[in-house]
């Protein structure tokens, strides 16, 4: 890039380019409410309408995906654009020329971290993809052609080759004007004592994307003799978080919402045999085993939800509410990666299934030696993930002796007790007592021992039950919620009414504690009616002036947020409001927050007697407490005469 564009410019940018215009293009918008437009989200699949836009903040949210942002980060995702290129092309269709600082750094706009590293990883992405195609890349094609994988498959995934350098790929993002701190904050590089130099070297290089296509980090396989890891990933970075992210989701997110079937397999090339087969479900974790952030992801993939049948099987085979099928390897450390799964979720596991080639081959490798017809016969011969688990352990027991189906029974009823489902506890007890040769009574009878932590000679201690979960949303939290999204989408509506005297701790929900703080470190209301002036001196009084405040107002919130609350700030941002009548607003919004007020009041009420009655008598800041209770019950008396 030569230089980077000037900050006033990306301003003009968001502030003239209208969301409404570039989404409905693509997707097909109808009224939600005040201020706000709803459609069928374009980065994943759904029935329901939950893409909401704001055309006056010039922000959109999903809440089905929970993907956000404003016009910019739209048009890089939707169109798989670097933040400049994103930049560029909104700038060129609203005839808005864009002035670049060659100053080195100084009063030039600097993209936020996120921006800046997602900038970095496209770079990086074509770098390494060009460099696959160099003569000192002939091993890593070699690779890909041992294991069935020619250079239109290479190219379909955007693969690519590190070279073996200590700082090829630095050069040249340096002189695409990438500075030190964002080179750093990338992942892609190292520091050592001479400074930054490249992590990946003489490495297979595997782009891994978020849902939406957009390149978050890289997975590098080992290609020559060094003693490094055979794979080395992006550290975490702010946009890269290994617990969370899939490779090869964005790739099959559509054909796992149509057939609510997800197939887990270990590796890079495991993703990409599988989908060359046939499978296009498959996914794979990046270095981690699969933990509750995957689970989380799979689940609203399946459109899983709580109160749903777990763990029923449909006439055709497959599990209510979806199946996701593990391909773990038939080694230990397959065997301990299913138990993990086993403990991870209980109405998850109930939907859990696990496919191991007898070969102890991977999927890659069962393509490549039997093809694909055997891989998919591989998928299809899954058992259910209870089932694998209670025989993998008996695997590990003689069965032919008394003393090894004792063993089996020890260790393998907590298992079957840790099983909340009742009537599928009560089938695996039928089904362990079977695989062991013992009356169904007596395995019953060690299955209870087990629930209830003892009681059995020798029986093992169950898992401790999970927590029961929290509703997401109690009263008090929606309530804190609803008075956010007022604020943040009618700020004009309440100038004047105490928002901005709230206390720091008026908000008990840690994440709306944060936006609070965030509203606050810009100055709150005070800060909106300042903007609101100078736009009107610009612009007229008027609704242009009125647009462009709110605009401008937001936009600060989001840069002091400093990318902590952005999903947050956008999804309160476009937040419908329960309201058809706009001349009712005011009233609305003006309710809501004295509804706050009121409840924030209550709370330090009785926060202070509590610590008031811990007080002795003769303690001096009994005094202050009483003094302040009695004001905050004249204000309480004040509000319930306004309402």
């Amino acid at each position: 890039m030569a230089g980077l564009i000037d900050r006033d410019d990306i301003d003009a940018v968001r502030e003239r380019c209208r969301i409404d215009e570039i989404v409905g293009e693509h997707v097909t918008l109808k009224r939600a409410g005040i201020n706000s437009l709803k459609g069928l989200c374009p980065f994943h699949d759904e029935r329901t309408p939950s893409f909401h836009i704001d055309p006056v903040k010039g922000r959109w949210h999903c809440f089905g995906c929970n993907e956000g942002g404003d016009t910019i980060e739209f048009a890089m995702r939707f169109f798989s654009l670097s933040f400049v290129e994103a930049v560029e092309m909104l700038a060129e269709r609203y005839g808005i020329e864009l002035h670049r600082s060659e100053d080195g750094g100084k009063g030039r706009e600097r993209m936020s971290t996120r921006r800046a590293i997602a900038a970095a990883n496209d770079a990086a992405q074509k770098f390494f993809a060009e460099a696959l195609n160099s003569p000192e890349a002939g091993t890593a094609r070699v690779f890909l052609a041992e294991r069935g994988f020619g250079a239109d498959v290479a190219a379909a995934y955007g693969l690519g080759y590190a070279p073996n350098s200590w700082d090829r790929l630095l050069t040249h993002l340096r002189k695409q004007g990438f500075i030190e701190a964002e080179l750093e904050a990338s992942g892609l590089f190292s520091r050592g004592q001479r400074g930054l130099y490249d992590r990946f070297r003489d490495r297979l290089i595997f782009p891994i994307t978020s849902v939406t296509g957009q390149v978050v980090g890289f997975g590098a396989r080992k290609l020559g003799d060094d003693e490094g890891p055979k794979y080395l990933n992006t550290p975490e970075t702010e946009l890269y978080q290994k617990s969370q992210v899939l490779y090869g989701l964005d790739r099959a997110r559509k054909a796992i919402s149509r057939s609510r079937q997800v197939v887990v397999v270990e590796g890079y090339t495991d993703v990409m045999a599988a989908h060359l087969a046939g499978i296009p479900t498959a996914v794979a974790t990046c270095g981690t085993a699969f933990g509750e952030g995957h689970v989380k992801t799979v689940r609203r993939l399946l459109s899983d939800s709580a109160d749903r049948a777990a763990g029923v099987v449909l006439s055709s085979g497959r599990a209510r509410g979806g199946e996701i099928i593990f391909t773990f390897d038939g080694d230990e450390a397959g065997q301990k990666a299913a138990l993990r799964a086993f403990r991870e979720d209980q109405s998850f596991a109930a939907q859990t299934f696990v496919a191991v080639d007898p070969q102890g081959m991977d999927p890659c490798e069962v393509r490549l030696n039997r093809g694909n017809d055997d891989l998919k016969r591989l998928i299809s011969s899954r058992e259910p993930l209870f089932a694998f688990v209670i025989r993998t352990t008996l695997a590990s027991c003689d069965l032919d002796t008394a003393e090894g189906r004792i063993a089996g029974l020890r260790a393998c009823a907590p298992i079957v007790a840790g099983i909340r489902d009742d009537a599928l506890s009560r089938e695996y007890a039928r089904q362990l007592a079977g695989w062991l040769g013992m009356p169904e009574n007596e395995v019953r009878y060690a299955v209870r021992a087990a629930r209830r932590g003892g009681g059995h000679p020798g029986a093992a201690t169950p898992p401790p039950p999970q927590a029961r979960p929290t509703a997401p949303d109690d009263p008090m939290t929606q309530l804190e919620r609803r008075c956010l999204a007022v604020v943040l989408q009618c700020p004009g509506e309440i100038e004047g009414h105490g928002f901005d005297q709230l206390p720091a701790d008026a908000f008990l929900s840690p994440l709306y504690r944060t936006v609070h703080d965030t509203i606050r470190a810009i100055g709150g209301i005070a800060r909106f009616a300042e903007v609101r002036q100078e736009a009107e001196q610009r612009l007229g009084v008027g609704r242009a002036s009125r647009e462009a405040a709110v605009r401008r107002w937001f936009g600060e919130i989001c840069e002091a947020g400093q990318g902590l609350v952005d999903d947050t700030l956008s999804a309160l941002a476009v937040e419908p409001l329960p309201l058809d009548q706009p001349d009712k607003l005011g009233d609305y919004a003006r309710g809501i927050v004295q509804a706050f007020q009121r409840k924030a009041l209550v709370h330090e009420m009785g926060e202070l007697r509590s610590r008031l009655s811990r007080l002795r008598e003769d303690d001096p800041e009994r005094r202050a407490i009483a003094e302040r209770l009695v004001e905050l019950e004249r204000r309480r008396r004040a509000y319930m005469a306004q309402s």
